[in-house]
């Protein structure tokens, strides 16, 4: 395990839908301690600019830990963080991305630094619960996860820039698939790339494990889905069209603030599900990635780079956030999809 460290947090994006939450939440366990930044408020910083970040690190010179709330355009921030023994949680959800930080683990571990990645709701929550999922069957050989989120909660750039580059990926060969999800009745969720079904992959060693999306909105998902068969998909690729859908999905808020997360697991004839419901997504991962933080600054987890499923001391997360009122557990009875 690392030693607990004494120095600031610096929350980069500390003013965001996500990062203003990660802010309140590390200032409450440790007061005076935490620098949200930006790259026109606060501490002045560019995850863009891997030097200009390092030397921001150097001229606080005290920095224990880095939040990263905004996605950079590659691992040099977080180079930059692990090189100076500089924990780092990344709430980034790019499958490229992660696995650019991934590679990164020995760094981590020679400066005695950990990096935690996979942190918020899907991929962060998702992941926990697939872990469980996973365990309860002795192994699963295929694993379905289900992610229902609300249109009506206004989300940061980021997120929305993902949603549309998510669109604009080239479909997986998986069908969709109709789940029943607590407080929704039962939805057909499509295949989308949320980080986790590839991470989930590799970490558990699960051959098949495909992640599906829908929206509140029934009409809008039903919509949005027949688009992207249509040929969304293909001319969300082009710059100019990209911009243009990110504007209007950003100005989208027809549904509410609810979200609801499906996991399954199968290994032969067994079959375990773990489900969780709650509101306000921005929040929920900005307190996942409050939580990992407070894990990192006292000590709690191993060197290196991990994903969140693979530190067992955040195990318990799902349950610490529903005694916090931030999100309700469920236990579906087994049904295989429709």
């Amino acid at each position: 395990m690392t030693t607990a460290k004494q120095g600031r947090v610096l929350v980069v994006g500390g003013f965001g839908a996500v990062g203003a939450t990660v802010t309140a939440a590390l200032e409450g366990w440790f007061p005076g301690r935490v620098l949200p930044g930006g790259r026109s408020r606060g501490v002045r910083v560019d995850v863009g600019d891997p030097e200009g970040f390092g030397r921001v690190l150097d001229g606080l010179g005290d920095v224990a830990a880095a939040v990263l709330c905004v996605e950079p355009p590659g691992p040099g921030a977080a180079r930059a963080c692990l090189e100076r023994g500089v924990h780092l949680v990344d709430v980034g959800a790019t499958p490229r991305l992660l696995d650019g930080v991934a590679a990164l683990h020995g760094d981590a571990v020679r400066a005695g630094a950990t990096a935690v990645l996979s942190v918020g709701l899907a991929p962060g929550l998702t992941n926990l619960l697939a872990a469980r999922a996973h365990e309860e069957v002795g192994g699963a050989d295929r694993i379905a996860l289900t992610v229902l989120l609300g249109t009506g909660e206004r989300h940061g750039g980021d997120s929305v820039r993902w949603t549309v580059d998510g669109l604009a990926a080239s479909p997986s060969g998986a069908r969709p698939a109709r789940f029943p999800l607590p407080g929704y009745g039962t939805r057909t969720a499509y295949p989308f790339p949320f980080s986790d079904q590839y991470t989930l992959r590799a970490g558990l060693g699960v051959p098949d494990v495909t992640t599906r999306l829908c929206l509140d909105s029934r009409a809008l998902t039903a919509a949005l889905f027949g688009a992207r068969r249509a040929g969304l998909g293909r001319a969300a690729r082009h710059p100019a069209v990209r911009r243009a859908l990110t504007g209007a999905f950003g100005a989208v808020h027809v549904g509410g603030e609810g979200f609801a997360v499906r996991a399954d697991a199968w290994r032969g004839g067994r079959h375990a599900v773990h489900a969780l419901t709650g509101r306000a997504q921005s929040r929920v991962t900005a307190l996942v990635a409050a939580r990992a933080a407070r894990a990192a600054l006292t000590g709690t987890l191993p060197p290196g780079v991990h994903h969140v499923e693979r530190l067992p001391v955040l195990a318990g997360l799902p349950e610490e956030l529903a005694a916090d009122g931030a999100l309700t557990l469920h236990r579906p009875a087994p049904a295989g999809e429709r």
